[in-house]
């Protein structure tokens, strides 16, 4: 085979293998698509937002950035654009690679409260809890209201578990969303929330940190 021949089949055969590769990613992108929907916009923080702090047009440009979700997984009050970022402050602090909602930002106001003192005989306690989505959404300063906390048991050894309230009307001091972990699905939060307990309380919630399934925040009735 002369030389112009050998080229010409190395020329073929590499367009070949360039339409067969366009044509299996497309093809993978099209069952994507059909199985959990076409891809949409969502705004995610790049680095931390501290709770409070302004998001102006040049922080907003360098903290935050728009990626490409499949739309079964865009959670409910997500941000498409920086634009509707700028201007407002975070109410709880956002962890880098977190999506940015709706009720998590508001307009900064001169007269926002300042945060609670410490009721007297209760130490400030830092859990992880799960519910900081209900607290957020609540559309005030979390350090303003109190929460029940509700803890829900492990299943083993025949016992079916339990679900209670261990630590009722407590003050919530600090709620801050804890960055994604490994595995995660798109759109569940971890939240970290500082509560002013009494010892027992401290003892009991610190233990079913531990070994419990889960920690819940819920807005106080009391």
């Amino acid at each position: 085979m002369s030389r112009r021949r050998r080229a010409a089949a190395l020329f073929a055969a590499a367009v070949g293998c360039a339409v067969l590769a366009a044509s299996l990613t497309s093809g993978y992108g099209d069952s994507l698509a059909e199985r959990y929907g076409p891809l949409r916009p969502v705004l995610v923080a790049a680095a931390d937002l501290p709770r409070g702090k302004l998001l102006d047009p040049r922080r907003a440009a360098r903290l935050l950035e728009v990626r490409q979700i499949p739309q079964r997984f865009v959670p409910p009050g997500a941000l498409v654009a920086p634009g509707q970022a700028i201007g407002q402050a975070p109410l709880v602090t956002i962890g880098a690679g977190n999506y940015l909602l709706s009720p998590q930002l508001r307009l900064p106001r001169s007269d926002a409260p300042k945060p609670p003192s410490v009721p007297g005989g209760r130490t400030p306690v830092e859990l992880t809890v799960s519910g900081g989505e209900a607290i957020v959404a609540l559309g005030v300063d979390p350090r303003t209201i109190r929460v029940d906390v509700v803890v829900t048991t492990e299943q083993e050894f025949g016992d079916p578990g339990r679900t209670y309230v261990a630590a009722p009307a407590v003050d919530l001091l600090a709620l801050v969303q804890s960055p994604p972990s490994p595995g995660t699905p798109a759109g569940v939060a971890g939240w970290s929330a500082t509560l002013a307990l009494d010892r027992d309380q401290a003892l009991e919630l610190i233990e079913a940190e531990a070994f419990a399934h889960d920690l819940r925040l819920l807005p106080s009735l009391g």
